[in-house]
């Protein structure tokens, strides 16, 4: 039986000192002055500090990039890369090395790229996993390193739903067939989503299997798998075998080939529930994709519930957000983008009053600090299958979803700045500007 103990695994156990010393890193600048300090001591105490800082600063990718005569630590904070600190040539090499020890990977092979893990252990929590991958560059190897906190698992009424949305979101995880689709690139909270609808509807009277790649977060009560291409298991042959487990409800981390579409479509068709994610721009380019993949337009409408896009925003610091008066300018965006009951819904007038980012100590002056979620969600009832029986463009397929109610990401985005969570300038950052 494998020993899942603190002991028996392979990381960074921090000492009580150096967690009270991390728990004073509060800004980028902290955490850069931590690692000033630490220069001196031995690279396993510089590598505790960036890894110990990062997880306190809620950085969600550390990345380590070798330049000429130096390399660059930065990281990625609320989805957006900030400089942390330049070390030398030689302090590099010997954190590269570092690195790669404890992440598995081979410290002989410099010219291919190689990914890992390890655990970092703070307190008495759960383990948070590091995910480490390497490439080759011009001047050495670049490193990134993501942190897996399960701190980031959040249910279903924190993803930060309107309640229109919740209450339809709700309604389709509970449903015993069918697919529900998340689109959106890396980095937008695919998972998350996912993640929550699993918390959702897990209980002892159904049984959920997931095949991943790689497995992010470990849930309880449910039977999590990982792909293996040197296993020969991929996406396609282990969805074969988890059909033949007899489960309720099965996710799938991606859909990528033909063969894995032709499953997944075929297994929602068969009563079972599937959960998978698709990189599109929007949730009207679902159908377009699955059809480039599953190539069968009758099969794709019936096998699919909800068609969901998603993006992360940045909310705006608590701190020191300011309620500015709406400019003309913004007036005429919200006024041309919003429909009517939703501008009447928040009595949008030039006179009301819309966040605007400052900036302080606590957001490391960006004037953001935390991300929420935006959504645009595609319903398939039966209009819209027989809809798409007529394989419609994907801006037919968008101007359709808009007559049966479908507000866009931007939209979405659009109402959380009236209800004071973000700006308007970040939204247009994220979704694009008129």
């Amino acid at each position: 039986m494998e020993d899942n103990s603190k002991d028996s695994q392979k990381g960074i156990n921090f000492s009580e000192q150096k967690i009270a010393l991390i728990k004073k890193i509060k800004t980028v600048s902290d955490l850069t002055g931590g690692i000033k300090d630490a220069l001196s001591e031995t690279i396993s105490e510089i590598l505790e500090i960036v890894m110990g800082g990062a997880i306190e600063l809620r950085v969600s990718d550390i990345h380590v990039e070798p330049m000429k005569s130096q390399a660059k630590i930065r990281t990625r904070i609320d989805g957006v890369l900030q400089d942390v600190i330049e070390i030398d040539r030689e302090i590099y090499e010997t954190l590269l090395s570092r690195i790669k020890l404890l992440s598995g990977i081979k410290l002989n092979i410099s010219d291919r790229p190689q990914d890992g893990r390890f655990s970092v252990f703070i307190e008495r929590e759960s383990p948070i996993e590091i995910r480490s991958s390497t490439l080759p560059t011009e001047y050495g190897e670049a490193v990134v390193l993501r942190i897996l906190n399960p701190k980031s698992l959040i249910s279903l009424k924190d993803l930060g739903l309107r309640e229109d949305l919740f209450t339809i979101f709700q309604k389709e995880i509970k449903k015993p067939n069918g697919m529900i689709i998340i689109t959106g690139p890396t980095g937008s909270g695919k998972t998350t989503t996912l993640y929550a609808f699993l918390k959702e509807i897990q209980s002892p009277e159904i049984k959920i299997i997931t095949i991943e790649d790689p497995i992010e977060y470990h849930l309880k009560g449910i039977s999590q798998t990982q792909v293996n291409p040197a296993g020969r298991y991929d996406f396609a042959s282990g969805l074969q075998s988890i059909m033949r487990q007899d489960p309720d409800v099965i996710l799938v981390g991606e859909i990528r080939d033909s063969e894995t579409a032709k499953i997944a479509i075929q297994a929602a068709l068969t009563g079972h529930l599937v959960f998978s994610t698709l990189h599109t721009n929007d949730a009207a380019g679902t159908v377009s994709r699955l059809l480039s993949l599953e190539g069968d337009l009758k099969n794709i409408g019936p096998a699919i519930n909800l068609a969901v896009a998603q993006r992360l925003i940045r909310g705006v610091c608590k701190d020191c957000k300011e309620m500015s008066p709406l400019s003309s300018n913004d007036f005429n965006k919200l006024k041309e983008s919003l429909p009517t009951k939703i501008l009447n819904k928040y009595k949008v007038t030039e006179k009301i009053k819309i966040p605007k980012a400052k900036g302080c100590k606590n957001c490391n002056s960006t004037g953001y600090r935390g991300r929420v979620g935006i959504f645009e969600a595609i319903l398939f009832d039966e209009k819209m299958e027989k809809f798409i029986l007529n394989n419609p463009s994907i801006a037919d397929f968008k101007e359709e979803a808009a007559r049966s109610g479908m507000l866009t990401m931007k939209q979405d985005g659009f109402i959380k700045v009236l209800e004071g969570k973000t700006t308007i300038e970040e939204v247009e950052r994220v979704t694009g500007e008129e």
